[in-house]
């Protein structure tokens, strides 16, 4: 029964961030003067309607996304167009092309509204392990931070000229500095101020890869029970940090494995998203919090790619509208569309499949 629940919790989760990106599609085309015909959570056969202020609300079958139908204007049969007033096809490309980002712009701003309430709640580590006050924990044996004399217990207040407030800061800070760097420290009641020389280590990012960085031996003071604490602006600060350090993530991820330099195996798809929302559902509800942030954040800059079908491929087409003068051809369009669906599905299906190697590889490798 339990883990129904979560599976359920998951599910509402999900289902959250589409409704917030749809509604963003929803109120920009109300405001525009769009006629939107349909408003479902999921695809496929409809499991429930409601019929409100001039739109039909539905449940869908399937809850991997929604969508909502404009009049004139539909995924599943692109040759659908009308030029009523009250019509997608109706209005200025730049008025598509808002219409087309506020879905996308309201998954940021989800995120943004989570973040933040994260923050004023008081954050688990996972959600702001880089937030940390910064109190040295751990000094590493044989390091430059050894050598210099630092100790457990010691805050850092500055390195080289740049200030610390939080613990991330340290290793940008470390990183933008030529040795030696002066440091800046409280011991006690004590000011001192320390030289050191980094020692360059091998290590891998996010994305799997090798790289060289600048140390200088030290960790954190914390504790996998620490929640982080944030006056309100600092929330406010944390949460559009977050909001755009994920956004960049993504951008970064789509570029290194479109250029193969990450491997398409590190694609997830639809089973990966639903592990990790049950998981951190099991873990509490600021984590579920968390995850949905950051799915957010992926679904709207993933939909900003300029792939037909996406919002980013219709935005590419509304472009091209305005720089030609003249809107693209159905043949075109319609073309362009197929295409993208097919490649949507292939990309999907590889998600599929690398999900369920990912679980297979888990229990038998």
């Amino acid at each position: 029964m339990e883990a129904y629940l979560y599976f359920l919790a998951g599910l509402a989760g999900l289902s959250a961030i589409v409704f917030f990106h749809e509604l963003g599609h929803f109120l920009a085309a109300r405001r525009m003067g769009v006629r939107v015909e349909r408003f479902s959570i999921g695809f496929g056969p409809i499991l429930a309607r409601k019929r409100c202020c001039g739109t039909e609300w539905a449940f869908s079958a399937i809850p991997l996304g929604g969508y909502v139908k404009m009049k004139g204007q539909d995924d599943a049969d692109p040759t659908v167009h009308s030029t009523d007033p009250d019509s997608y096809g109706g209005k200025t490309p730049w008025q598509r092309i808002v219409i087309l980002l506020a879905g996308p712009m309201a998954n940021l701003l989800l995120a943004v509204l989570l973040y933040l309430a994260i923050a004023l709640h008081g954050a688990p580590l996972v959600a702001a392990s880089d937030y940390v006050p910064p109190v040295v924990g751990a000094v590493a044996p044989d390091t430059p931070a050894q050598k210099a004399g630092l100790l457990p217990g010691d805050r850092i207040l500055r390195v080289g000229d740049r200030p610390i407030r939080y613990w991330y800061q340290i290793s940008e800070a470390i990183a933008a500095q030529p040795d030696p760097i002066p440091l800046t420290l409280k011991r006690g009641e004590k000011i001192l101020i320390l030289s050191l020389h980094t020692k360059t280590v091998e290590g891998k990012n996010l994305f799997g890869e090798t790289i060289q960085r600048r140390i200088i031996g030290i960790s954190p003071r914390l504790d996998a029970n620490t929640t982080i604490r944030f006056a309100p602006d600092e929330a406010l600060f944390y949460s559009l940090r977050e909001t755009w350090k994920a956004a960049t993530i993504v951008f970064r991820g789509v570029e290194k494995v479109a250029t193969a330099q990450v491997g398409t195996e590190n694609i997830g798809g639809a089973i990966t998203i639903f592990d990790l929302l049950i998981r951190f559902a099991k873990a509490g509800f600021w984590y579920l919090l968390f995850i949905m942030a950051l799915i957010s954040v992926n679904l709207g800059v993933l939909n900003l790619l300029p792939i037909p079908a996406l919002d980013g491929g219709h935005i590419l087409f509304n472009l091209y509208e305005i720089v030609a003068r003249k809107p693209l051809s159905s043949a075109m369009y319609l073309r362009l569309t197929v295409l993208g669906w097919i490649f949507l599905i292939g990309l999907m299906g590889l998600g599929l499949y690398n999900d369920v190697h990912r679980i297979w590889g888990g229990k038998h490798g």
